[in-house]
Formats: C-alpha cells, structure tokens, sequence
C-alpha cells in the first residue's frame, strides 16, 4: 500500500523523484507521500464544508426561510472572515509553545462541526430575530476555530511537505471540493424554492466533513519542531508586531496582500449587478453562480497550486492585474448600462473566481515559503491580524461606497488590485 501511496504521489508531484525535500529534515521527508494524501484529503472536506455552509449562499438563503432580519445577513460575511483573522496574533503565541501543532487543527475543526451542528438545530427550533442571534454566535465560535486551523495548518504545512509541493496540496484540493460544489449548485439552481429541510441537511452534512476532516488530520505524522518564544501570548504579539517594521519582504508581503483583498470583497458585488440587471433570462440564479463557481475551482486548482510551486510571487503579480481589469470592465458596462449586463456579469463573475483562487494559492505558498519554524507562525499570525482588521474597515469603506454607487466600488477594487500588481514588483522570490 506504502508503493502505491509512493508511485500515486510521484505521479501527481510530476517527478521521477518525488522525495525531493526542501526545507524540511529527512525524518520528515520519508513521510511526504503519505502526509501529502492525508492533508489533501483534509483541505478538499474542510474546503466542501465551506461550500456547503457558505455564510454568502447558503446561510441567506436559510434566513430568508426562517424570517431572519436582513440587519444578521448583512453581519455574515465580515463576522465570519475578519472573525477568523483577527485573534491569530494571539492564538499564534500560543501554538508556537508546542512541538506538536496538528492537534490544534483538529481541535479546530471538531468545534467547526460543533458551531455548524448547532446551527442545523437553531434552524429546526427557532424563527426570526432569535434565530438570528444564535446563528451569530455560533459563527463567531466558528470563525474563532477558524483562525486556529488557520495558524496551525500552515506550520504543519510547512513542516510536512517540501518546498515546490505545498501549492499542489490546496491545488488538488480545490478542485476536489469544486467538483463537488458544482453538483451543489446544480441543484440550488434546479430547486430554485429548495425548502428550508433541504438547507439544513447542507448544514449536517457539512458538519460530517469538518469531523472527517480532523480524523485525516490526526494521522498525519508530524515531527516535533521548535517551541521557543512560547512566552505570554500578548506580549508576544506586541512584540510580533515588530515584524512590520523591522522585516521588509514581510512587510511587503503585508501590503501587497491587504491590496488584493478586493478580489474576494469585489465578488458579491458582481453578484449585486446581475440581480439588479436580470429581467426575464434568470441568469442571475445563486445556483448557477455557485455552480459556476466550482467549475472555477476545478479548473484552476491544479493550474494555480504548480503555478505557486514555480513561482507563488508571479502568481500574485499575475492575479492581481487580472482583477483590476476585471472590475476595471464590469465598473465600464455597468456605467455604460448595456442590455446583456446580466450574461456580462455572470462570466465575468467566474473569471474573477478563477483569479481569486490563484490569489489565495499564491499568497498562501508565498507565506508558508518565505520563512520555517516559528517564524513562520508569526509571519501568518501577525498578516491575519492585520488584514482581519483591514477586511473590517474596507468592508465599510466599500458598503458606503456602494450606497452611493456600485460602480465606483468596482473601481476602488480595480485601484486596489492594480496597486497590490505594482507593489508586488518589489516581493523577492521564495522558490
């Protein structure tokens, strides 16, 4: 079993010898074909218990069932990213005292599972604003377990699987969990008055791959690594921030990455514009956004994670000039107002899908490339503080813009995209 796990990973490595390790000991380097399956394996269940219970489809679709205020709706999305984010200079302080850091993913996703369990019951026995209050609370949990996954995968990562292979690990991974989103969003599109049972059941089910997802992981042979710095969390995080100052590629990378934020803020206002723009064709179906959005994943996946392996800094350079032209040409057709702006927005919709998984893949190699050890915990903790902070104020620096006009929050995002292509000149290479 040991040779086919071997021969099937030097197949998808595309390597004659797949234990070419980098940056990480031999220890660890024998074990590569086997930890590569089951990380992969935990990313795709992690990844489809997102699609599954995605606080931008599925979770309004169930408020507008249960009569929840639009006020909780409007909370979704910043609650559950920014939520994510902001503690990890905290959480960071704490992995970094232990050797062993895959136990805190797993303990992330068993409370993931619990926050959506909890869910699917507050959808079965409550209504309207209550209902809106515990699903509030429970994302937050969520987001806060989150943000450990979030931490501690990375690390494990970086310890498990050598450099110029971790981009195929999220790569295959996504386009795992985007074959099976796309059925998702074939049936929300089809049972276009899909009953609130139905949106439940999404919610158990994502519930299951969280708890599948933390067995993978469990099994993943990690190696003890380094525990200093493993002091007081917020002293250590104040002093983590110093890293802004004092590391320049870091802080860089800091930039360039709050700068291609608007390839993931800009989304449901391309969503807006078809709504707003579809008549009669019923184009602007969520399911047929979701569905399409799979097909993105699929697509792009292995595309972006060998692109990342090769160069993770070309493959930010290279997005974030596509999502301005993106945005710079929706912005353009809706000022111009044309007819077939529904149709318009819908494959611009997911090209820009197919970007933004290049962007995460890119600065998700890119980060876990650029340093090891601790370091390498700090440098995630400190950049998710930071743009977990940055999601918040953006966020409602474009919703006032956007109240006044969608498209020049479109072009705001097409700015920003732009600026973080420029400014990603000066990124050295990690590779």
């Amino acid at each position: 079993m040991k040779v086919k796990t071997e021969q099937l990973y030097e197949y998808l490595a595309d390597e004659e010898d797949a234990r070419v390790c980098k940056d990480i000991d031999e220890a660890a380097c024998r074990e590569v074909p086997g930890n590569f399956f089951k990380l992969l394996g935990s990313q795709f269940l992690t990844k489809l218990g997102d699609a599954l219970s995605s606080p931008k489809i599925v979770l309004p679709w169930l408020f507008g069932g249960l009569g929840v205020p639009a006020f909780f709706t409007g909370l979704l999305v910043p609650l559950r990213e920014s939520g994510s984010l902001l503690p990890q200079l905290f959480i960071g302080g704490v992995i970094r005292r232990f050797a062993m850091r895959k136990w805190f993913f797993v303990a992330g996703c068993v409370l993931q599972a619990l926050a959506v369990a909890g869910m699917a019951v507050a959808a079965l026995t409550l209504q309207g604003a209550a209902a809106g209050w515990v699903f509030i609370a429970l994302l937050a949990g969520f987001s806060l377990a989150r943000g450990l996954c979030s931490v501690a995968s990375k690390d494990v990562l970086g310890k498990t699987i050598p450099k110029t292979r971790r981009g195929r690990v999220g790569g295959y991974s996504t386009s795992l969990a985007g074959a099976i989103t796309i059925g998702v969003g074939i049936v929300l599109a089809l049972e276009a008055r899909g009953s609130t049972g139905q949106y439940i059941a999404l919610l158990c089910l994502a519930a299951m791959c969280w708890v599948v997802a933390a067995f993978f992981y469990a099994n993943v042979k990690e190696y003890p690594g380094a525990t200093d710095g493993g002091g007081n969390a917020f002293k250590q995080a104040m002093q983590n921030l110093t890293l802004l100052i004092e590391d320049a590629p870091f802080r860089h990378f800091v930039l360039v990455r709050a700068l291609m934020m608007s390839s993931g803020l800009a989304a449901p206002f391309f969503i807006l514009l078809a709504r707003e723009s579809d008549t009669s064709s019923g184009v602007a179906s969520l399911g047929w956004f979701v569905a399409l959005g799979g097909l993105a994943g699929l697509v792009s996946g292995p595309f972006w994670g060998r692109f990342a392996d090769t160069s993770s800094r070309r493959v930010m350079l290279g997005t974030s000039l596509v999502t301005a032209l993106l945005c710079a040409a929706l912005a353009l057709l809706a000022y111009l107002k044309v007819s077939w702006l529904a149709e318009a927005s819908l494959l611009l919709f997911m090209s820009l899908t197919l970007t933004h998984e290049g962007v995460r893949l890119g600065r998700k190699t890119y980060i876990v490339d650029l340093a090891s050890g601790n370091r390498r915990t700090d440098y995630v903790s400190v950049s998710n503080t930071v743009i977990g902070i940055l999601l918040l104020l953006v966020g409602l620096l474009a919703a006032g813009i956007a109240s006044w006009s969608t498209t020049a929050a479109l072009a705001l995002f097409s700015a920003s995209a732009a600026a973080a292509a420029l400014l990603g000149l000066t990124l050295p290479e990690t590779t």
